[in-house]
């Protein structure tokens, strides 16, 4: 039960990635946005996943914990790239 709980959560919060991937896509822009939130976010399912082998419960939870680490360095790198643009926009440079 534990198991299902763990995914249930790990599903929730990765149904709201796509969403913000392809809000970074569109904006071309990384306001309001936090590389340091993104990059804590990354560390703590990492540490999730971590958890998992040191405790050798690897199951198929762990996927989840991949596929939400792959989402958010997805968004992390297009926030990179759109602050990147923001930059280039302030010195009314185009891209």
């Amino acid at each position: 039960m534990v198991q299902i709980f763990e995914m249930i959560m790990l599903i929730c919060f990765g149904l709201s990635w796509p969403f913000n991937i392809a809000k970074s896509l569109r904006s071309r822009t990384a306001k309001g946005k936090s590389v340091l939130f993104e990059v804590f976010i990354i560390v703590g399912y990492i540490s999730g996943l971590a958890g998992k082998f040191i405790g050798d419960n690897v199951t198929y939870v762990a996927a989840f914990y991949v596929a939400d680490i792959a989402m958010v360095a997805t968004d992390l790198a297009l926030t990179l790239r759109n602050k990147h643009l923001d930059r280039l926009a302030a010195r009314g440079e185009k891209a």
